[in-house]
């Protein structure tokens, strides 16, 4: 599975310390002057979020792999899964399209998956339009095909399909615009991943063991709900030494190498030994250390000890205003991560909703783009990102370094609440406003989701218990706004014309409004 043995008597002998978290974000510290993480959770909840995470609030991911390749109609991040599950429409889909998986596997998609038109500084400069202060690529996913040069594995995209070094590509442009690099891992998922009844099936061939896995009964990924999000899975069995060695070496090897400010890992991390996560963990922080680099390494929950990173919700958001710092990973699309011909895109004004929403509560989001397989990306996909950049430009003192404030906002919708809840969620209506704060407590910011029938608002959280209002205006723009402060709140009458597109943002001052945080 390695591609040599010394790299795996390096990878088995690899033993470091660094440090994770689950709340998260607390004030960021000066960096140690040497690695001082042990291996232990204990250690580990030392880990203080820094303050550039904390002040970022937006992020940009991309799905993009040999997946996309065969553009199902609705849905491509799984292809790699269900192309072989029997009664599956993928796997339907797939018998149609290049034959039987007994002779055009997976891995014969790959070679397809050439990325002719993937421009790294064209990503980047679309992000760096977008508003977005973090990102970076997926660098491998559950389909087990690596984004860097891998000396642990010959599937990745210098050895096969687009023959480059995305990873290196992605931070170099990313990094050269001024943004925080990030890298995604999801090869957890990868135990078992390609189980299957299907005799014959390439991915039961030892010989491709080192794209596919180790042959494991279908019962490796079995499907027994027993909760949401990361519990969910009843695996059988738990991944092996091996499995777990290569896990690790992989996630050091992009650290090691590229140096990343963020990781991100999705769920299911749990199934690898603890050691082994302890391990990585360690491992990152006090790399990181070593070169006075502050980092962020987020989880989902129970993948690691609370208080040892920053926890990331899947397509949902906290309820109110979290006590640390957190972050929202969703999609720029509705019904799939990856790119498909019938992607089900979120709006513009969805999207700015959900930003607001989430800052307003202490919480950054991490927003995902499902480019073309040739490596453009869709135009549907860059009028959306511009338009969140365009209302940044004017906004932006609303979101960058805000802080939540006393409550996170008022209105009639209540978001919903766990794993994959936003699939569920229709989103904001005119009536619902959020409230931020400037970090140095200078101004309150007023985000109303649309503009209020009979152009007049009370927002009653403004009573004088919560502070004096001296003044009130629009933040981006002139026109006058009529206020009056009273034991009911603050009455707003605005102009007949709508300043703002997609949420208005007003700037408040006055006395004892905001507190330092």
């Amino acid at each position: 599975m390695l591609k040599s043995l010394e790299t795996a008597c390096c990878i088995a002998g690899l033993s470091v310390l660094l440090s994770l978290g689950l709340l998260g974000c607390r004030s960021s510290l000066p960096v140690r002057e040497a690695p001082a993480y042990e291996k232990s959770w204990e250690s580990l909840q030392d880990y203080e979020c820094p303050a550039w995470f904390r002040d970022a609030k937006f992020g940009i991911y991309a799905h993009w792999g040999p997946y996309c390749v065969p553009a199902f109609p609705t849905t491509t991040d799984w292809y790699s899964h269900h192309m072989y599950q029997p009664d599956h429409a993928i796997h339907k889909y797939h018998a149609q399209t290049y034959g039987p998986v007994t002779e055009f596997g997976y891995k014969d998609l790959v070679p397809q998956f050439t990325a002719r038109k993937f421009d790294a500084d064209a990503w980047a400069e679309l992000y760096q339009e977008s508003g977005a202060r973090f990102a970076g690529p997926v660098a491998e996913h559950s389909d087990g095909f690596a984004f860097w040069d891998s000396d642990l594995t010959e599937w990745d995209s210098v050895d096969k399909g687009p023959k480059r070094d995305v990873v290196a590509e992605m931070a170099k442009a990313i990094r050269s615009r001024g943004l925080k690099f990030m890298t995604s891992f999801h090869h957890h998922w990868k135990w078992g991943w390609y189980a299957t009844p299907i005799e014959g099936a390439d991915c039961l061939d030892p010989q491709y063991e080192d794209l596919y896995g180790p042959v494991l009964p279908e019962t490796a990924w079995g499907r027994k709900r027993v909760g949401a999000g990361p519990d969910y899975m009843d695996i059988t069995p738990l991944p092996d030494r091996q499995f777990s060695e290569e896990w690790l070496g992989k996630v050091k090897e992009v650290v090691d190498n590229y140096h990343p400010d963020l990781i991100w890992f999705d769920n299911r991390m749990h199934v690898i030994d603890e050691s082994y996560r302890i391990d990585m963990a360690a491992h990152y922080y006090n790399q990181a250390a070593k070169r006075d680099q502050e980092v962020v390494l987020t989880y989902k929950r129970k993948d690691i000890a609370d208080g040892a990173g920053v926890i990331d919700l899947e397509r949902s958001r906290m309820p109110d205003i979290h006590p640390e710092p957190w972050l929202t990973d969703t999609s720029i699309a509705k019904n799939s991560w990856s790119y498909c011909p019938k992607l089900e895109y979120y709006s513009a004004e969805r999207l700015i909703h959900d930003l607001v929403d989430i800052v307003s509560k202490n919480g950054c989001m991490l927003l995902n783009i499902a480019p073309h397989p040739d490596g453009s990306i869709p135009e549907p996909q860059k009028e959306r990102l511009r338009a969140m950049g365009a209302w940044l430009r004017e906004n932006g003192a609303a979101i960058y370094g805000a802080r939540p404030w006393k409550v996170f906002g008022e209105g009639p919708t209540a978001t919903p609440q766990g794993h994959l809840s936003d699939l569920g969620f229709d989103g904001f209506v005119a009536e619902d406003i959020r409230f931020t704060q400037a970090k140095d407590g200078s101004a309150l910011y007023l985000i109303l989701f649309g503009w209020p029938k009979d152009d007049a608002v009370t927002l009653r959280s403004l009573t004088p218990d919560r502070g004096t209002v001296r003044t009130v205006g629009f933040l981006a723009h002139d026109a006058p706004v009529q206020w009056h402060q009273s034991e009911t709140g603050l009455d707003l009458t605005l102009p007949v014309r709508p300043p703002a597109k997609h949420a208005i943002v007003l700037k408040v001052t006055g006395d004892d409004l905001t507190r330092l945080q």
